[in-house]
């Protein structure tokens, strides 16, 4: 027999009423519910998230404590919050699935002081929250502990939401796989906004009140500090390589016409202003994919573009050889210059290639897009300023100058 009218209505009022606690409690948590869709569904067994709504089962609903339905609730808040609905790739689902809730579960201990009864619903037990090291998952992201549980695959191998996990993930593959560059972006970007205004609020809540230790998730800590803080050492270091070049520009406003590039350039009030001789150098091997070698060249575009065409340089693409770098001087050119590799990675090609063949025109400075993994020259191989574009946070080069972007 379908839900009637009256069903759906307490349903949803149990699930305000546990904003409303949550909001409360823990702060951070409630305004980021505020702004999510809920959904009550007969044939849910229990409950999921789809990256933007929180569908709850019924009958599920019904038999949840307010204590453990505030725990469900933030839970999938958490899921929403850290994009886990979208970064599957090509990972081994169930894993993936239970390093996410890992991942989520322990912030959410965290977040109470590390009560037990926070994260226990009685059906299933107290969830899964610690990292197959012993750790506590709030330390990781979801992408480690995955790595962590793929060491003991077999012993995890068949775990199922019989075992401590209860929320349904299976949507998750299919949202991954259709998922699109452009529209993620923009999802991501308006959570992005909505944790750093929730932040700020429950901030401003505790202002002289001490810490905001436990306030807000770990991980969440650690995201706002990815997404943020390289953004801001992006436009210091930027200013750093250019500054001899170029002496009238401001930082503000930013051209707003390229804030969806990683890249954050200051306009340009001389116009005869220009920055030249730059040698872009993009990683082509085989751990790149089309997609981030896509975003890279984007990246550069970007550069380009808001530089008012008042950008040139020379582009170029290595592996384990350099392919010759082509001048440009405006974006139409750049965009003729065929990227070419696929092999290994080597960066002693491109200072090779720089003392051997440039000798007579040396760039400015050398701007390196890489994953970073390939052994690193010493730092004496060159005497120009080296500014790596890394697209992780797991490879650090041991000298010059390093920001993390995302392109890919």
């Amino acid at each position: 027999m379908a839900l009637c009218k009256e069903q759906f209505v307490d349903a949803l009022k149990r699930i305000a009423l546990s904003r409303m606690r949550i909001l409360m409690k823990h702060s951070f948590y409630g305004l980021l519910l505020m702004h999510t869709k809920f959904k009550v569904e007969e044939e849910c067994e229990t409950a999921y998230t789809d990256g933007e709504s929180i569908v709850f089962g019924y009958h599920f609903l019904k038999e949840l404590s307010d204590e453990e339905l505030d725990f469900v609730m933030m839970h999938e808040i958490l899921h929403i919050v850290l994009r886990h609905c979208s970064r599957y790739g090509d990972k081994d689902d169930n894993l993936f699935n239970i390093a996410c809730d890992i991942v989520v579960n322990s912030n959410i201990l965290k977040s109470n002081n590390f009560d037990r009864k926070s994260i226990t619903i009685n059906k299933y037990g107290e969830s899964i929250h610690k990292t197959p090291n012993g750790d506590e998952g709030f330390h990781y992201t979801a992408e480690e502990v995955f790595l962590l549980l793929e060491m003991k695959k077999e012993e995890y191998k068949n775990k199922n939401k019989a075992d401590n996990t209860f929320d349904d993930h299976s949507k998750w593959t299919l949202l991954s796989d259709e998922n699109d560059g452009d529209k993620a972006d923009e999802e991501n970007q308006k959570w992005l906004n909505r944790i750093l205004a929730a932040k700020a609020a429950v901030e401003k809540q505790l202002e002289g009140k001490g810490t905001t230790a436990g306030a807000i998730p770990a991980s969440i800590e650690r995201l706002y500090k990815e997404l943020t803080e390289s953004r801001v050492d992006w436009r210091t270091l930027l200013q750093n390589f250019i500054q001899e070049e170029v002496n009238d520009y401001s930082f503000t406003p930013p051209d707003k016409r390229f804030s969806e590039f990683d890249f954050f350039l200051p306009d340009f009030n001389d116009t005869e202003a220009k920055v030249s001789d730059i040698l872009f150098m993009v990683d082509t091997s085989g751990s790149v994919t089309d997609e981030m070698l896509n975003q890279a060249i984007s990246e550069i575009k970007g550069a380009i573009d808001q530089y008012n065409g008042k950008l040139s340089g020379y582009l170029g693409f290595f592996d384990t050889k350099v392919t010759d770098p082509k001048p440009f001087d405006s974006v139409d050119e750049m965009k003729k210059i065929a990227p070419i590799g696929g092999g290994g990675t080597s960066f002693h090609v491109i200072f090779n290639y720089i003392n051997d063949k440039m000798i007579e025109n040396k760039p400015r400075c050398i701007v390196i897009l890489t994953d970073g993994y390939a052994e690193f020259p010493s730092n004496d191989i060159i005497d120009i300023p080296v500014l790596w574009l890394i697209n992780n946070n797991e490879v650090t080069p041991p000298w010059g100058t390093v920001a993390r972007i995302n392109w890919g």
